[in-house]
């Protein structure tokens, strides 16, 4: 058997030519430096179960990495030594993408097409169990991670752990996968500022299960579908969240400039912070989403990217239940706010002062604001047919920021109490 997994290791070390299928041998191989697949590759696991694993020596980007098109990955392991491996690292600067960053990856695939991971379960990774950039046609199924991501100099989070899709990365699925105690985020896209945003892409079905920074991200992008996920216990635990670095944890997250997208059906219960976070969210839908036991605000809009502009939003037919501090906050033009039902808001009893010359922002049902990063005044916003209650809900139903008139926005039929 050891002659064997060594004959097994040395095929794995070499390039795997256009075409090759490679049959991992059962048990356990260790890997000293990178595997590399070229087009055409096909890596499957025996039937009685493969594992691959980071030696202590091992030196390279990932375990696998993926330079050629049309490859295939399915049903085997990979275990990436986190203990050996793991790197205190502080997050990439502004202008460097993941891919030149992180090490200790599962699989790192950069530049190709047609790329499909079913199956394959990983443990004990360093960096990211799977890192996709600049890339087309990926489709990952059936991915089980555990136990995963780096911290940094403070012992926090660094991001790392779960599936990572940037720079541009378009025609994606990540589907049915299944993360658990991962200190970063879990299933998410990134893009540099000035690189191409992800697109056409399709996050559906997956569970989440004590996650250290957002169960899901969606960062500058267009056309990304968020449907029927699930997960508990986001943001814990509270010693791997991000405090220092402001790494507020959220259910579904929004970052860059993303448009004509749709975050629909997800449920989470237990958020050591926000369930939705809409920082860059426009011209897109959310809906159907249910947030339980929310320790932060429910649902945010925001505009940090400077290309974008919060309008044409439709927030529709959610439920949180159990909210520490507000329901909803709106910024922005022509967005509709429509029968969601926000219960047991503001559980803190607060009546926190938070931003200077608001004093209603942390204890109002819904929030009509003049801005967050930039100024966005509330105008043109439909807000009806909601159900609000919760600590002084009769009162504090639906808030206005200074300056803000309540008639140049729409609110009618809203139940309060």
């Amino acid at each position: 058997m050891a002659a064997l997994l060594v004959a097994a290791a040395a095929l794995l070390l070499a390039p795997a030519p256009r075409g090759k299928f490679v049959q991992l041998a059962p048990g356990t191989v260790e890997l000293h430096a990178e595997m590399v697949l070229e087009d055409g590759a096909e890596v499957r696991g025996a039937a009685s179960g493969s594992v691959l694993r980071a030696a202590a020596d091992f030196k390279g980007r990932a375990l696998i990495v993926v330079r050629g098109n049309h490859v295939l990955l399915h049903d085997f392991a990979v275990d990436g030594n986190r203990e050996k491996l793991e790197a205190r690292l502080e997050l990439p600067r502004y202008d460097v993408p993941f891919a030149r960053f992180t090490p200790g990856n599962g699989v790192l695939a950069e530049g190709v097409e047609h790329l499909a991971i079913r199956n394959l379960r990983f443990w004990n990774i360093a960096g990211f169990a799977v890192l996709v950039s600049r890339s087309r046609q990926v489709a990952i199924d059936g991915v089980r991670v555990a136990d995963s991501g780096s911290r940094n100099l403070a012992g926090r989070n660094n991001s790392t752990g779960g599936i990572l899709l940037e720079e541009g990365t378009s025609d994606f699925r990540v589907t049915r996968c299944e993360l658990r105690n991962i200190r970063g985020n879990g299933i998410w896209t990134h893009s540099l500022y000035t690189s191409p945003r992800n697109a056409r892409g399709v996050f559906a079905e997956n569970r989440f299960h004590t996650i250290g920074r957002d169960a899901l991200q969606v960062g500058h992008a267009t056309q990304v579908r968020v449907e029927g996920n699930a997960g508990t216990r986001i943001g814990f635990p509270e010693e791997a969240v991000d405090v220092e670095g402001g790494a507020i944890p959220v259910g579904v997250d929004t970052a860059g400039n993303v448009d004509r997208s749709i975050y629909a059906r997800n449920q989470f219960y237990g958020i050591n912070g926000k369930c939705i976070d809409l920082d860059g969210f426009h011209d897109g839908e959310v809906s159907r989403n249910v947030c339980v036991e929310v320790a932060g605000y429910g649902i945010v809009m925001n505009n940090s990217n400077p290309d974008m502009e919060p309008r044409n939003v439709r927030i529709e037919d959610n439920l949180l239940d159990g909210v520490k501090y507000g329901g909803i906050f709106v910024i922005g033009a022509d967005n509709a706010i429509r029968r969601n039902r926000l219960l047991n808001l503001n559980t803190a009893h607060c009546g926190c002062y938070y931003t200077a010359g608001e004093p209603d922002l942390f204890s109002s049902g819904i929030y009509l604001g003049k801005g967050a990063e930039r100024p966005a005044p509330a105008r043109g916003n439909v807000i009806e047919e909601n159900e609000i209650t919760g600590y002084q809900m009769d009162r504090r139903c639906i808030g206005v920021a200074p300056g803000i008139n309540p008639g140049s926005n729409t609110l009618r039929g809203n139940r309060c109490k």
